[in-house]
């Protein structure tokens, strides 16, 4: 695991878009593709900002890129909880990326459908690939949890979906998420957090004993690729 740490939102903001740029570089210098997984949310705004900005709109092969998400609320696109509708805004419709190398978590038809044709849409990709995604982007709650694997809930123990649905009732409403094992095969996880609300759950996450269900963010180990945690220093202030 690599931690890296900056002064603040908008410094951490850019060198994690630096360093995205020169991951996609190094991953496309060897194959034709690369398939991104998205992170819903506040945090990664200001990175999505910059990346559909010059010098990264100019820079990146934006048609050789593969949009997923690694998680999404089941509410209409037009809602402003939408997870995909915020990365359109900030990122997708500032680029140009193939239409046809989008892949939306669908939310007009029930959640059950939209998790098993998200599932059909990985294999599709990976079925027989030592890895899966190039990269994915996850952030973390002040209460542990990355993509919709909440703290107490089933999902974080799946291990045989690789995309799934459930009705979260602290919300009151339907989640949609990729599994534990999808992302953990991934070639490279990144984690960005940021504010002193993430410092205590943080320093649990990394440095306190391994509980799962009580902090869901310790189960995302990649088992082949690498693991980056890209964090101001307001969150790291206990580590």
């Amino acid at each position: 695991m690599e931690l890296h740490i900056e002064k603040d939102t908008k410094a951490l903001s850019a060198s994690l878009a630096e360093w995205t740029n020169n991951y996609i570089q190094q991953v496309l210098a060897k194959q034709d593709r690369f398939t991104f997984v998205l992170s819903g949310g506040s945090t990664p705004k200001a990175l999505y900002a910059l990346l559909a900005e010059s010098p990264y709109k100019e820079s990146i092969p934006w048609e050789k890129l593969h949009f997923f998400w690694g998680d999404e609320r089941a509410v209409p696109f037009e809602d402003s909880r939408n997870n995909a509708k915020m990365c359109y805004d900030e990122l997708l419709d500032k680029v140009p990326v193939k239409a046809e190398n989008i892949h939306v978590m669908r939310t007009d038809i029930t959640p059950e459908e939209s998790a098993a044709e998200y599932e059909k849409i990985v294999k599709s990709y990976f079925d027989g690939s030592e890895t899966t995604f190039d990269f994915v982007l996850l952030g973390m709650g002040d209460d542990g949890h990355t993509l919709s694997l909440f703290p107490g809930t089933e999902v974080i123990h799946e291990q045989n979906a690789l995309a799934t649905s459930f009705f979260l009732q602290v919300q009151d409403m339907y989640r949609i998420t990729l599994t534990a094992p999808v992302v953990n095969n991934a070639a490279c996880v990144a984690f960005l957090a940021a504010g002193a609300g993430k410092a205590e759950v943080l320093k649990q996450v990394l440095k306190g004993q391994k509980n799962v269900d009580l902090y869901p963010s310790q189960i995302i180990q990649p088992s082949k690729g690498q693991l980056h945690w890209f964090v101001d220093e307001a969150a790291a202030a206990l580590l």
